[in-house]
């Protein structure tokens, strides 16, 4: 693991140790940022990614979070960020599922992904907010879902907090455009994960066949939508929602 230079733009992605998240933070370090990633589980999957950016040049360290617990979220940034790092970008990225029908989803299967999914992007970017106002700049970026937009059978409460997401995105690029801090959401459509790898062959035809494309994304295309976004190539895009999804929700 590698030390991070307080003078080094940093990229935060929480959730970053695997999946889209792990594309997410090699991409960014690839683009010259300091990454620090969070996890909550399976930390030596965490250190892999950090390992991998360490091989190419760049710099990382990884931390434990709970995106969910606020006086978890507040130690961090106040321990690892605030004054160590010059944070200029974050990635909310953190999610989990707990997929049911309505009428047989558990409260505490609701609330759980509530809490991470949605109140994790907020606590993050409130946190985040203050330190980038200071600096007079910052790029956010919330990782949503397809399922968001157009809603998904069986995950009522992914596709609320997804979409909540939405909500969130737009409130805060209004709020926080004032000082030079933009906020954006990517909208992933089905990508091809460990998640996805998991679903029977006829499942996973079937969601090709329903995707004008044919085929799923990739964690990479994900990953270089949010590259985009946070770079100054995008500097004057705020509160939009970036659909990468292969045509299946237009």
């Amino acid at each position: 693991m590698s030390a991070l230079s307080p003078s080094v733009p940093t990229a935060l992605v929480t959730g970053g140790s695997r999946g889209i998240g792990r594309a997410i933070a090699l991409t960014l370090a690839r683009d010259g940022f300091q990454v620090l990633l969070t996890y909550v589980s399976r930390p030596e999957e965490a250190q892999e990614t950090v390992d991998a950016i360490v091989r190419e040049g760049g710099s990382a360290r990884a931390e434990a979070l709970n995106v969910g617990d606020g006086e978890a979220v507040s130690a961090f940034f106040a321990e690892q960020v605030k004054d160590k790092v010059r944070l200029a970008a974050l990635v909310n990225n953190a999610g989990i599922t707990k997929d049911g029908f309505l009428v047989r989803m558990k409260d505490e299967d609701f609330d759980r992904v509530l809490t991470i999914n949605l109140r994790g992007a907020f606590l993050c970017t409130r946190e985040a907010a203050k330190i980038m106002s200071k600096n007079r700049y910052g790029r956010i970026v919330n990782i949503s879902s397809v399922v968001g937009q157009m809603g998904n059978a069986g995950q009522i409460n992914y596709a609320a907090a997804k979409a909540g997401l939405l909500g969130l995105t737009k409130s805060c690029a209004k709020e926080l455009a004032a000082r030079n801090i933009t906020v954006n959401a990517v909208a992933p459509g089905f990508i091809e994960t460990d998640m996805t790898a998991g679903l029977a062959d006829d499942v996973r035809a079937a969601y090709a066949e329903a995707i004008p494309l044919k085929r799923m994304g990739t964690a990479q295309e994900i990953a270089d939508a949010v590259s985009f976004l946070v770079s100054d190539k995008a500097a004057y895009i705020t509160g939009q929602v970036l659909g990468v999804n292969g045509g299946m929700y237009c």
